[in-house]
């Protein structure tokens, strides 16, 4: 457990603003790095969002539906990484820190079913949403430490700030024609993800010691790897979605296998040994706050986008086996299984000081696939793509193996 002791409660008068009873995850006890049913409930709302972005970018593949949908895919992210950091604080055990867990997610349910139309009808509703998220949680934050964490408070102060910035951006935006709405929320959360990176400097209030946070590293570990899943489960519930409105045939059973392989090389690259070794050195970090942001709030994002456009990738498959490539549908067969291995190999660097071979000559073996991707169907392409990842799979555990660096608890 890295979660260190706050600073005396006598070191600062509690005041009168917050609220009263300590909300906070005790220290040096079972619960404080525990993942609670609550916190795995929360998690529920992201499978429908993730299979609502898969939707949007298979019937929109286009360079703009390509960048509305990165865009959405680092919203729900960071949605879902700003409410993770909430909790490895908070303790969900609490009624009240629960009530508001709940609360958030029936915010979150709103956004989830209007993600598919959020650069349609439903644009406001997106936008509004995912705003009153953002703020509510964080200003709920606010008066839960207010009394207990000063230090905690301030940096709260900070982020509310960035955040009411933010939200001006996704509100004006969605009213906007619909022209500006891209724009503009890009703006929204560019502002979003730039204010972590510089610590949440405020003019005035000065920058928050992200890397000195009190949190438990092992929670932040366990939370991501478990979003891993979800998303996981994501592209299998796409693909059984595809392969059951088709009509049996030897291409489409070839196809759910291939994107059932997929799956299972992108889960053995992350839980064989790489899910250890993130939890291991987060939880004998002096800083974990500089490896929580870095690894498992930025890196992830590339992680778990390349699962979603692998799942979109294994519906084009499914759906066209045999039709001739186009550049939309090469960028898509490759850029997920890329996107996931490079998500990989900067994990594994910043986690463990590690380049591993085996990624970037998946990544090499990858570009290539992609040059040569005009002259293969999409299904000979999506069994190329998969190979890669079976065989980068495959060797980094023989590699493991071999070093004499067994992990009796992988998998």
């Amino acid at each position: 457990m890295t979660r260190t002791s706050p600073p005396p409660p006598a070191a600062t008068p509690a005041g009168r603003f917050g609220i009263r009873r300590n909300l906070l995850r005790p220290d040096d006890s079972e619960s404080a790095d525990r993942v609670t049913y609550v916190e795995l409930f929360f998690d529920l709302i992201f499978v429908f969002a993730l299979t609502q972005l898969s939707r949007y970018l298979y019937e929109n593949q286009s360079w703009t539906g390509a960048l509305e949908s990165a865009m959405l895919v680092l919203a729900l992210w960071w949605l879902w990484v700003y409410t993770t950091w909430v909790t490895n604080w908070l303790d969900p055990a609490k009624l009240p820190v629960r009530g508001a867990v709940l609360v958030l997610a029936l915010v979150g349910f709103v956004v989830s079913v209007s993600i598919y139309e959020s650069f349609g009808d439903r644009g406001i509703v997106f936008a509004l949403a995912y705003s009153v998220l953002q703020l509510g949680r964080t200003m709920f934050m606010l008066l839960a430490v207010a009394r207990h964490d000063p230090e905690l408070r301030r940096t709260f102060v900070r982020i509310l700030a960035w955040l009411a910035l933010s939200s001006v951006f996704w509100i004006v935006g969605a009213l906007l024609p619909l022209q500006y709405r891209l724009p503009f929320w890009l703006i929204a959360l560019a502002i979003e993800y730039l204010s972590a990176g510089v610590g949440f400097r405020v003019p005035g209030l000065g920058a928050s010691g992200v890397d000195h946070w009190d949190l438990s590293g092992t929670h932040i570990a366990e939370r991501s790897a478990l979003f891993v899943i979800i998303s996981l489960g994501e592209s299998l519930l796409v693909t059984g979605f595809a392969f059951v409105d088709k009509e049996s045939s030897a291409e489409s059973i070839l196809g759910m296998l291939l994107a059932f392989s997929a799956s299972v090389a992108m889960w053995w690259l992350y839980f064989d040994h790489s899910e250890r070794a993130g939890a291991k050195a987060i939880a004998a970090a002096a800083e974990p706050g500089r490896i929580a942001r870095l690894a498992y709030t930025y890196v992830h994002a590339v992680i778990i986008a390349g699962i979603v456009l692998t799942s979109v990738a294994d519906k084009e498959v499914l759906s066209h086996p045999h039709a001739a490539m186009t550049l939309s549908s090469a960028v898509v067969l490759v850029g997920g299984p890329l996107l996931y291995l490079l998500g990989m190999l900067l994990f594994r660097l910043v986690v463990a000081r590690e380049l591993l071979v085996s990624y970037l000559v998946g990544l090499g073996a990858l570009l290539v696939a992609f040059a040569a991707a005009f002259v293969l169907t999409p299904l000979q392409l999506g069994a190329v793509t998969t190979a890669v990842l079976v065989i980068v799979a495959g060797w980094e555990t023989v590699v493991r193996v071999r070093a004499g660096t067994a992990d009796e608890k992988a998998g």
